[in-house]
């Protein structure tokens, strides 16, 4: 039976890490063969095909799994959802032309912002983080673009700001060698606002040079990217899949640089149990408490 896991669009950073998972996973051969998918709408729509046992595993930004679990907007319905592996913390970054007279992500107020298509989890996100630091949406000008278009209206200078993710990403790659840009670092003391206001972020730093023009170590914001199942899943599958991803964990950073820093994910099992592990009330498969506590990671 074919193991059926659901990443995003084309191109995406979701379908690129999805295709270095299956090259872990496929070595099981009692989870082989694996099918990697494409979902439009990336979360959402894995969600949903969770629901209707159309994947047996699917990529979420951990925003969204609580909001699935208790049938939220945009959500019809409410999904059982269950935890298995954390899969990267991707940083999300505001970005300026180089000439740019903002300094940090407050002097946004009364800017052009392009934060992503109107119902996307990056209008979403741009949402949380200006509202943590006592800005909305009304206190900016809300271009609602994705990526490629967005990009393009920084160069046109039709936008002041755009909001990104993550890295590496082939549009912010390719924008930062047509013109000189620069990241909007936080202001004192509200970079941990936003950290204290959101559970589902966590501190990254993006390293110098990790882009052109970022010629300094910056800290801002990463939010949690997740392999979700469904609660029905067998839980010797979720058990294997849970077990070869933490086996691989420094080796997926090798076959794809969004996997960097998974090890490091994983270490607050020691310390803070199952709910390191767990995002807006969504519990870990009983399969995935079985590979941790195998592992050594769980008592």
């Amino acid at each position: 039976m074919t193991l059926r896991i659901g990443t995003a669009e084309r191109d995406s950073t979701f379908l690129s890490q999805g295709q270095a998972l299956k090259t872990v996973l496929e070595r099981n051969l009692a989870l082989a063969p694996i099918e990697v998918s494409l979902s439009q709408t990336a979360s959402v729509e894995n969600a949903n095909r969770l629901a209707k046992d159309d994947i047996d595993f699917g990529f979420m930004a951990a925003n969204w799994i609580g909001r699935a679990k208790n049938g939220e907007a945009p959500f019809a319905q409410k999904i059982d959802l269950r935890m298995v592996a954390l899969m990267n913390a991707g940083p999300l970054f505001f970005i300026v032309r180089a000439e740019s007279s903002l300094r940090t992500i407050t002097d946004l107020r009364g800017r052009r912002l392009v934060v992503g298509p109107q119902k996307s989890g990056m209008a979403q996100h741009a949402r949380v983080i200006l509202g943590a630091l006592g800005l909305n949406f009304s206190d900016v000008v809300p271009i609602y673009l994705d990526f490629a278009a967005g990009a393009e209206a920084i160069v046109r200078g039709e936008a002041d700001a755009q909001l990104q993710c993550p890295i590496p990403n082939k549009v912010m790659t390719a924008l930062a060698h047509r013109i000189a840009v620069r990241i909007l670092p936080y202001a004192p003391r509200d970079l941990e606002k936003v950290l204290r206001a959101v559970p589902f972020y966590r501190r990254t730093v993006m390293q110098k040079n990790a882009i052109r023009g970022l010629d300094a170590d910056v800290a801002q914001v990463a939010v949690v990217n997740v392999l979700v199942t469904h609660a029905r899943a067998r839980e010797a599958m979720v058990r294997e899949v849970a077990a070869a991803i933490f086996s691989a964990r420094y080796e997926l950073s090798q076959l794809n640089a969004l996997f960097a820093g998974l090890g490091e994910l994983f270490e607050p099992l020691h310390t803070e149990g199952v709910s390191a592990l767990e995002f807006g009330g969504v519990k870990l498969h009983p399969g995935a408490v079985a590979a941790y506590q195998a592992a050594g990671l769980l008592i």
